[in-house]
């Protein structure tokens, strides 16, 4: 008689390593939508319960865009005062009176928003020829320093930054204090103004700055921050 070999038993196959991972992975997908899903459910209750709040929020959103919209429209209407606005080039200012260099000072504050730029120059001036608010709340005070005869004229020297430093805060109120020439400045004039936290407008500057291509104070290093919030802020 034959004998029946007895059946062999099946090994359980154990998963693969790669099986595991993507159990673990579909594990804590599960884990995670499940969190997720839960704290929907629960933001939802408390904003349904506390609704008063997506009103303020929905008001602020407004708010910002409605601030966002105005910022756009000020700065394209800015940007295009100052396309059509007033330049002048060196030997145009070269060739002027003092006086009259002055004013263009003054005009050119007033092309760049300071509405109240005005020259106030003159005897018994105190070191303070234009004077301008600018369209962020400082308070702009400029020396005028004219060389009829440009980068070959005399070059501007502390003794009249001293003068400058000694009046533009003290009596006048300045935020800002400057001296603008179509001249040369001084070495020491320079290392005086740093010191004393005044601003100097050179003649290279004052080509840049007369071109219209940009308003002072992005010109200036060091300009003191804005009084007030505006829309060119």
């Amino acid at each position: 008689m034959t004998r029946r070999r007895p059946p062999t038993r099946r090994r359980n196959r154990r998963p693969s390593h790669r099986q595991q991972q993507r159990d673990a992975q579909l594990l804590a997908f599960t884990v995670a939508a499940a969190a997720g899903i839960g704290l929907v459910v629960m933001l939802v209750n408390f904003l349904l319960t506390h609704w008063w709040i997506l009103v303020i929020a929905l008001v602020l959103a407004v708010l910002a865009g409605a601030a966002w919209l105005y910022h756009c429209q000020q700065r394209a209407q800015w940007e295009a005062v100052r396309a059509q606005g007033l330049r002048y080039g060196l030997p145009q200012l070269d060739g002027l009176h003092h006086t009259r260099f002055e004013d263009a000072v003054r005009e050119l504050m007033h092309r760049d928003g300071c509405w109240d730029a005005q020259r106030v120059g003159g005897r018994g001036d105190l070191g303070a020829d234009v004077k301008a608010t600018d369209p962020f709340g400082r308070r702009w005070v400029i020396q005028c320093k004219h060389r009829r005869n440009g980068a070959q004229g005399s070059p501007v020297g502390t003794p009249d930054l001293q003068v400058l430093n000694g009046t533009a805060r003290q009596v006048h109120g300045a935020d800002v204090a400057v001296i603008v020439t179509n001249g040369r400045v001084t070495g020491p004039a320079v290392t005086f103004a740093r010191q004393q936290r005044l601003h100097v407008v050179d003649r290279q500057t004052l080509a840049v700055w007369a071109s219209g291509s940009r308003p002072l104070w992005e010109l200036l290093r060091a300009v003191p921050p804005p009084r007030r919030p505006t829309s060119l802020s």
